[in-house]
């Protein structure tokens, strides 16, 4: 059996990591090849060439490599073509692996799969009929997104989400964190302002100034600020006078299980809206959702929004029990409030939090192992479908 992964991305490597493991027990003998960082290739991938290549954010930076790019989308084409793979399976990062599905189905009967659904629930749902064109499978990280793929002509399983099996720091680990940092028993806010310089550029301000609320009513109030390496520097600056003397772990610096026991130490966060929020759900860490954009911007996805929150632990969970103040409810007053309310009352998410989990498959089999055999399952469906029983 040939199995060819393309991912372009941290997360999509270590989604087709996982997947590689679960493949390793359920088709021990499968070949794989294709594309992935340095977590498939600790696995055995050889990869075609540096993911980084691959790995593009925003339109402007895709418009400026697009030769680049369109190059090396013909070059994996053409791998895959000679190669002649059971199934091909691309892991997120659309604009290189949606392109590569479509070239490579229309040359060939090769079945693709493609592993996270696009956000089809939240905006712009004519994506999925697109994508079914090209693409007989996908894996889906949330449990409520197999309908609307199904619903647009494609095979869809909820595969869990690798949050669930991210380690977590214990209650020894969070104290010793507290006592190397001086902290106490004073309250502590963790604050993530995001990982990408606009976004942080952005978020830093109105969040220091929530902070600064916040400490007037909790004067005893401390901070600790996890900052991603890529924007390490940046954040330390703009949180340079921010009040309580915030504490910065270095992304470039600060070890994993740091940040792990930074997450279970706090009383609350205050947090960019992304996947993050499901983070903090793991670590059970009562939180507040902000995030801005610019005025084009909020304009064009608040139309084009069909979901009233963007809060993924809200959405799985099916509840609104994390607050959250997007676009222009962004306001330092308003977070700090917030802030506040959710320090006296932390237990009001901790049964948000733990459905959360429990529904993106904690407790039960690896998300990576799911997905492999969701796989060879579809792998399995379609022969029998192509079967002449007459």
């Amino acid at each position: 059996m040939r199995i060819y992964v393309i991912a372009g991305e941290a997360s999509g490597d270590r989604l087709g990591a996982a997947l590689m493991d679960g493949l390793a027990v359920l088709a021990p003998e499968a070949e794989i090849r294709g594309i992935g960082g340095p977590e498939m290739i600790a696995r055995g991938l050889n990869p075609l060439f540096d993911m980084d290549e691959i790995s593009l954010m925003g339109i402007v930076e895709i418009a400026r490599k697009y030769p680049s790019l369109k190059r090396r989308i013909a070059q994996t084409v053409r791998d895959v073509l000679d190669w002649k793979p059971d199934v091909l399976i691309t892991i997120d990062l659309p604009e290189f692996s949606l392109r590569v599905a479509r070239a490579v189905k229309e040359r060939s009967d090769i079945r693709n799969v493609h592993y996270v659904a696009p956000t089809v629930w939240a905006w712009r749902p004519g994506r999925a009929a697109r994508m079914a064109r090209h693409v007989d499978q996908v894996l889906a990280l949330f449990p409520f997104e197999p309908p609307y793929m199904e619903a647009a002509g494609m095979r869809c399983d909820f595969v869990g989400h690798p949050v669930v099996t991210d380690p977590q720091a214990s209650e020894a680990e969070a104290a010793a964190f507290r006592m190397s940092q001086g902290l106490g028993d004073a309250p502590l806010a963790l604050v993530l302002p995001g990982s990408r310089r606009s976004e942080v550029t952005r978020l830093a301000p109105v969040f220091g100034e929530a902070l600064e609320r916040a400490v007037e009513e909790m004067p005893d109030l401390r901070v600790v600020l996890p900052a991603a390496a890529p924007v390490a520097d940046l954040v330390t600056r703009l949180a340079a006078d921010w009040p309580a003397r915030p504490i910065v772990l270095d992304g470039r610096h600060a070890r994993p299980e740091i940040k792990r026991a930074a997450f279970r130490a706090a009383d609350v966060a205050l947090a960019a809206s992304g996947t993050v929020s499901l983070e903090l759900a793991a670590a059970g860490t009562p939180m507040v959702i902000a995030y801005d954009m610019g005025w084009l911007s909020r304009q064009i996805i608040g139309r084009m929004l069909r979901v009233d929150s963007v809060t993924l632990v809200n959405l799985v969970s099916e509840t609104r029990a994390v607050p959250e103040f997007i676009g222009a409810q962004c306001q330092p007053g308003a977070i700090a409030a917030a802030l506040t309310r959710v320090l006296h009352h932390p237990k009001d998410q901790a049964r948000a939090m733990a459905l959360t989990m429990e529904r993106l498959g904690k407790g039960g089999e690896a998300p990576g192992l799911r997905a492999a055999r969701a796989v060879l399952d579809g792998m399995e469906d379609a022969l029998w479908r192509g079967v002449d029983l007459g």
